[in-house]
Formats: structure tokens, C-alpha cells, sequence
């Protein structure tokens, strides 16, 4: 059985050469965490920098717990899935439409359409840190006891597969509107996000849009 199409997966990734000390692959784009009144929590990954190319994932947790990811290719299906975990994972086209207000997302079985609100006060904070220093892991040890004081989130961690992550944050807007369509199904309005278990970290209560480079070191 594929183990990318049923079952926990297992994914791996090749080693670097020569060494042993891990390697840093960094991500660059932005993370929007979405809740729904039908209970299901959404979360997107849209990262135009990245070392597999220009990609977009999203992380579904279903109210019975079930979580799925949906990934354009099975290269960056085995490194997610390789980094966090999952019950389900589904390898289909996932196409973005990003923009100042309006995002939407065709992935597989699910439709996405958000809206994007004005930078708030810990937005505009979090943006006159200068982009070099924010993207720094160093930085998430001044940034990581903030966000679980003001967030409930953290910005430093693994996420229990041997990957230490590290996720410089850069901007935050909050989220105004979502529409979701999972197996066309409506899954309801924007509502707080309650938990997700993918891995060490998960979103705001409080659903945004979160400009991040993240940071991963893998073996």
C-alpha cells in the first residue's frame, strides 16, 4: 500500500552528504490558520521561496480528530508528512490565488476562499523588526515566550520526528471572512481556531495570516 495515499505516514528525506550535522532549509511565504462553525480547523501553507520551488500545502483537522494533508506533488508530500504528522495524505493540484484582501485555494476535494483584514497592533510590531533578524532562529528565543503569553502558540520546537523547526514571524493580519467547501460539503463560517495536532505548534485562536519564514533542520 502507498504510503502516501492511506494509513500514518512515514515519509523521509534524503540525507545530507558528508555530514553529520543537520542541514537548515528555510521557507518563505505566509500561514493562514482558519477555523469553521462546522468544527473542521484549515490550515495553509503558500510559500513562494522554498527549496522544492514555489508551492502550496493545507492541513486539515476534522472534528473526529482525522487529519489530512493535501499536497501538490509527492516530493513535498513526503517532506511535510515527514515533518509533521498526519492520518491521511492526498497528493493533487493545489492552485492559489493570493491577493491583498482576497486568497483563494482549489486543492484536491476542498475550496477555499478568505479575506484578509488590516494589520493589527502586534502586525504592525511584528513588521518594524528588521526582515533580516526576524528570520533568524536565534530571534524565536526573544519571540517563542511572547507568542504563548499573547498567542497560545509557539515559535520554536519539533514536531516529535526528529526536526527542530524554527518559525520567524514577520507580519500578522487578522482574517474578516472564510468559505470552505470540503467533498462539497460547506463546512460553515469563520469561527476561532480551536487546536490542531499536527505538530508541536498550532495557530492563533484568532484567525490570521501570518507572513513567516520558517525554518527546518533535517538530517
Amino acid at each position: 500500500m502507498d504510503p502516501l495515499s492511506a494509513g500514518r505516514t512515514r515519509a523521509t528525506t534524503a540525507p545530507v552528504r558528508g555530514s553529520g550535522r543537520p542541514a537548515r532549509l528555510r521557507f518563505d511565504g505566509w500561514i493562514a490558520g482558519i477555523g469553521t462553525t462546522s468544527g473542521t480547523r484549515l490550515v495553509v501553507g503558500h510559500w513562494p521561496g522554498s527549496p522544492f520551488g514555489p508551492f502550496t500545502d493545507v492541513m486539515i483537522e476534522h472534528p473526529d480528530g482525522d487529519r489530512l494533508l493535501l499536497a501538490p506533488t509527492r516530493r513535498t508530500a513526503e517532506f511535510v508528512a515527514g515533518t509533521y504528522t498526519f492520518d491521511r495524505v492526498l497528493i493533487a493540484p493545489v492552485r492559489v490565488e493570493p491577493g491583498p484582501v482576497d486568497w483563494r485555494i482549489a486543492a484536491g476535494p476542498l475550496d477555499l476562499h478568505f479575506t484578509v483584514g488590516r494589520r493589527d497592533a502586534l502586525g504592525h510590531l511584528l513588521r518594524a523588526v528588521p526582515a533580516p533578524i526576524a528570520a533568524r532562529p536565534a530571534w524565536t528565543a526573544v519571540t517563542d515566550p511572547l507568542a504563548r503569553l499573547l498567542l497560545g502558540v509557539r515559535t520554536r520546537g519539533t514536531a516529535g520526528r526528529g526536526r527542530r523547526e524554527w518559525y520567524g514571524v514577520r507580519d500578522l493580519h487578522r482574517l474578516t471572512t472564510a468559505a470552505a467547501v470540503f467533498e462539497d460539503r460547506e463546512l460553515g463560517p469563520l469561527a476561532p481556531v480551536a487546536p490542531v495536532r499536527f505538530g508541536f505548534g498550532s495557530t492563533p485562536r484568532t484567525p490570521c495570516l501570518v507572513r513567516v519564514t520558517t525554518t527546518v533542520a533535517v538530517r
